[in-house]
């Protein structure tokens, strides 16, 4: 049986190099910019990012000749992180499995919060982000409902929301954001 393809992997190997060290450089302005947008938002420095990758700004602009460019990439890096975990956990037990990838998804929401504002609703990156997304998670929560420890009075797109809404609410620190969370999500386990 061969892993299903999904849109945003194919987009995020197309736009990474092959040669090693180009590779190296690219993950790491990748991970800087996370950071940095994490911390910053939209508005992050270039010049930071491309220091913190330890590379120099032509560097960065080789590989991300925009700034737009540069968040569709962080933004596409992120989903397939999303996608990538979701085919790593579906053969633990149904209820885990979920659990495990929506507190993925909620860290993968600040990255998405900074630079949700640069990006489109109908471009092509966050068309095929959003089906990858919804085509990796889905099943899990479709199998967590089908083993009788999900509701089924709800569907994917219900319990995305709600924990996008949980993630974009300030708290005190991540502890308290992961408690609150996981007192939402009892109320989205099936009664026992």
């Amino acid at each position: 049986m061969t892993a299903p393809s999904f849109p945003v992997t194919e987009i995020v190997a197309s736009r990474r190099p092959h040669r090693k060290d180009a590779a190296r450089n690219y993950d790491a302005l990748l991970a800087a910019a996370r950071e940095a947008f994490a911390e910053h938002g939209a508005e992050a420095s270039l010049e930071d990012i491309a220091r913190r990758a330890g590379v120099g700004i032509g560097t960065l602009y080789r590989n991300f000749p925009t700034r737009r460019h540069l968040f569709e990439s962080v933004y596409a890096d992120e989903v397939n992180t999303l996608v990538r975990v979701a085919q790593e956990l579906a053969d633990q037990e149904p209820w885990e499995a979920l659990t495990a990838w929506l507190d993925r998804f909620a860290g993968y929401m600040v990255t998405k919060r900074a630079v949700r504002e640069a990006l489109n609703d109908e471009s092509e990156i966050f068309a095929a982000c959003r089906d990858s997304m919804y085509a990796a998670g889905g099943p899990l929560f479709a199998r967590a409902q089908e083993a009788g420890e999900a509701r089924r009075d709800m569907d994917f797109v219900e319990l995305l929301r709600m924990v996008a809404g949980i993630t974009a609410t300030a708290f005190d620190d991540d502890a308290q954001r992961d408690r609150v969370l996981s007192i939402a999500l009892d109320g989205v386990r099936a009664s026992r």
